[in-house]
């Protein structure tokens, strides 16, 4: 069964992260510069929180508080749900889906090693069955046909 550690293995090994004493405007623009939905929130190794693109809308968009000062600390997610790289990506999927979040900070210990999300989960079980499809499908043509 495919684990954290695979899909790791394949995936970029740079994490967007920002301080809690961040902007958010800041903050987005270093999102937007990597093409990520999510930054980390981090005080020198240890994990605090995250901020989401969601996080955004919902408690600064929404609320009419764009060009305030706001700094991440103030509306970054803390109650969050991490996994390990020994994690099962079907576990992942199970915890992405019932408590509805898009990115799962990965812990070895007290240290974070990556972020996983269903994107990078979906495209990683879409070319593991793309690989076992053609393996079976050598295996019933054969060598040489």
């Amino acid at each position: 069964m495919a684990t954290v550690s695979k899909l790791l293995e394949k995936k970029d090994k740079e994490l967007v992260s920002v301080s809690p004493d961040t902007i958010i405007r800041d903050a987005i623009a270093k999102m937007a510069e990597k093409s990520a939905g999510t930054a980390l929130v981090m005080d020198g190794p240890k994990l605090l929180g995250i901020f989401s693109e969601r996080d955004f809308l919902r408690k600064i968009y929404l609320k009419d508080k764009c060009g305030t000062g706001v700094k991440v600390s103030e509306i970054m997610s803390t109650n969050l749900t991490t996994v390990t790289p020994d994690t099962t990506l079907e576990h992942c999927m199970n915890l992405m889906t019932d408590r509805r979040i898009r990115h799962l900070p990965v812990l070895d210990g007290d240290q974070v090693v990556g972020v996983v999300s269903i994107g990078d989960i979906v495209k990683y079980m879409v070319q593991e069955k793309e690989f076992v499809i053609k393996n079976l499908e050598n295996y019933i043509v054969g060598p040489g046909m």
